[in-house]
């Protein structure tokens, strides 16, 4: 299944609030795109508006699969997701009283899924061993890094092939960040996944991204290769701490 996604002049925000301005972003199939950022900047912001949660006032936002355009803005978000589109929101946003199984089941919700989720707790479980182990615990009782777990494993529960993954290394340690972002991309390689990530570690995004694009104050001010934009002097001094 060919995937694209073109993302093209989206003007966004909340009522007299404007969060983003005239922002353009392409991925292809396969590709792991970064979207980088401090917070604030509009990262969450384009998420939503991808997933039908935010409406755009202008511009366009395609996913052509197979050669079939779908224009999104004109889509509700169940719509959306029963296209393929799975989002791991920022903050997990789980349910905490239901145990890690429930939740994962939760996520099997668009129709193409339900005859996969037998196949697809396995999957979740085979890629989360501790999930496994802790499938009748309640979610809201277990580690940050956990539940990060469990919030991919569910948006992998409806059997995408966007991924979108929204800031990640929120309140992770070191080295959970570097875990998630690694699972990341050997999910994405093992399962032809073509993913978008909002994140504001640069360092670790782009370890796994193959372009990268930074948003300022609602604007795409640089994109490019890992190489291109760690060569750029003001990424470096700004998100690398390398003096200009």
């Amino acid at each position: 299944m060919a995937i694209k996604l073109t993302i093209k002049d989206i003007s966004a925000g909340y009522g007299a609030v404007r969060a983003l301005h005239g922002v353009s972003v392409q991925l292809d199939q396969g590709q792991t795109v970064a979207l980088l950022g401090t917070n604030g900047n509009g990262k969450s912001t384009l998420m939503k508006c991808v997933m039908g949660i935010v409406k755009p006032d202008t511009g366009s936002i395609v996913l052509e699969i197979d050669g079939v355009s779908h224009d999104l803005t004109r889509m509700a978000t169940e719509e959306i997701v029963n296209l393929g589109v799975s989002l791991v929101p920022e903050g997990r946003r789980l349910f905490p009283k239901l145990t890690v199984e429930e939740n994962l089941l939760l996520g099997a919700f668009r129709a193409a899924a339900r005859p996969q989720i037998a196949r697809n707790l396995a999957f979740a479980f085979e890629a989360f061993p501790v999930l496994a182990q802790r499938r009748r615990q309640l979610a809201g009782s277990m580690s940050g890094g956990q539940q990060q777990m469990l919030a991919i494993a569910r948006a992998l529960m409806s059997s995408p092939r966007l991924l979108l993954v929204d800031e990640p290394s929120v309140g992770l340690s070191p080295l959970l960040v570097y875990q998630t972002i690694t699972t990341i991309k050997e999910l994405k390689d093992k399962y032809s996944l073509t993913v978008l990530m909002a994140e504001q570690n640069f360092t670790q995004a782009m370890r796994i991204a193959d372009y990268g694009y930074i948003i300022v104050h609602g604007e795409i001010v640089f994109q490019g290769d890992v190489e291109t934009l760690s060569a750029n002097e003001m990424v470096k001094n700004f998100y690398l701490g390398v003096a200009a």
